[in-house]
């Protein structure tokens, strides 16, 4: 990766809470933040935005240090070369979609006149120039998005954030307006740093994936990276994957009193063994010859996912299984009915905790 535009470790302290994240993203990256409610993203971001100060820490931005506490070195948020499109957008109600983008150049400098130029360029360049004299309340949920991240790219912001910038739109708007965002993104030459808490806008829009937990970065990669070796249960159900940790001894991985699994790949000591929902079978009894990775579970709970159903299991470890709702209904899955699990070992993935 090319040297980095954000070079931060930011540290903040906020009651029995702390943030310690280092982010690094270079020019034209696009890095995902993503982790369960309260692991710090929303923090992170207001921290890089200069809504909320470093404890510890530095926040250096293109070379200069925006946030670093030992140097007492400190820009306020107007003065940082920053954009931001927030979950709820927070356009201006009383101005127009165009007043809205000309808002953030103003504040840096530009004339009326320019600033006007520049807000219906992106407007344009977003696809809205007929919708320039429109206030907020006239605008659609995708549309509204768009002005929000026409007003953070008319200050040529060497950092772009986006917070849940998709969160707000219903289904179908949401596809439409993550294509477009996507388009936008790839032609930013800035860093761009994307909070949010779904895998699909993750997947889609990011270079690369940074997962917290508890104010901690657990796991960071590319997408494939992260997706094919998850490091924690979060990242193993954002991705969809039923995952264990165990100790291993060839092909043999134990993963909970009783209970060994056969797994594909020979390792030795603590691994991680992850397999998917639909490699999992459910039978009404144990079958005949005793399989290996066979044993009893019971229904925890049966929900719809996608197509089929995804039942939680418990036993001696916890899986979901996905079945389709006529094998559902043959083996009468319900809350509490006892069924017999099994996964192929062709159907493990195992690898080195450390």
């Amino acid at each position: 990766m090319s040297a980095s535009l954000l070079d931060a470790h930011l540290v903040v302290d906020r009651g029995g809470f702390r943030l310690d994240v280092a982010l690094r993203v270079a020019a034209g990256e696009v890095v995902a933040l993503l982790g369960p409610n309260g692991a710090g993203k929303t923090t992170a971001l207001r921290a890089l935005a200069g809504l909320l100060p470093l404890t510890a820490g530095h926040l250096t931005l293109d070379g200069v240090d925006l946030d670093r506490p030992a140097r007492r070195a400190w820009t306020p948020t107007e003065r940082r070369p920053v954009g931001v499109v927030f979950q709820d957008y927070l356009l201006f109600p009383h101005l127009s979609a165009w007043e809205n983008v000309a808002f953030g150049p103003r504040r840096h400098g530009a004339d009326r006149r320019t600033a006007r130029r520049i807000a219906h360029d992106w407007l344009g360049r977003v696809g809205l120039a007929e919708h320039a004299e429109r206030r907020p309340r006239q605008l659609s949920g995708g549309q509204a998005q768009r002005v929000a991240l026409a007003r953070a790219l008319a200050v040529e912001p060497a950092l772009l954030l986006l917070d849940e910038p998709l969160a707000a739109l219903d289904a179908r708007t949401r596809l439409d307006t993550r294509a477009e965002l996507h388009r936008h993104l790839a032609a930013h030459p800035g860093a761009a740093l994307l909070v949010t808490h779904d895998p699909l806008d993750a997947l889609v829009l990011a270079d690369r994936l940074v997962v917290v937990e508890e104010g901690r970065v657990v796991q960071e990669g590319d997408a494939a990276t992260v997706t094919a070796r998850p490091r924690t249960d979060y990242v193993a159900r954002l991705v969809g994957l039923n995952l264990h940790r165990g100790r291993a001894d060839g092909h043999g991985v134990r993963v909970a009193d009783g209970l060994t699994l056969t797994v594909a790949g020979g390792l030795d000591g603590e691994v991680f063994v992850a397999f998917r929902p639909s490699a999992v079978a459910l039978r009404p009894s144990r079958p005949e010859g005793g399989p290996p990775n066979t044993w009893a579970a019971t229904v925890a709970g049966v929900q719809r996912h996608g197509d089929n159903l995804r039942v939680r299991l418990d036993g001696p470890i916890g899986i979901d299984a996905d079945v389709t709702p006529v094998a559902a209904a043959g083996l009468r899955l319900a809350p509490g009915r006892q069924v017999w699990a099994s996964v192929p070992a062709a159907q493990t993935h195992a690898y080195p905790v450390g």
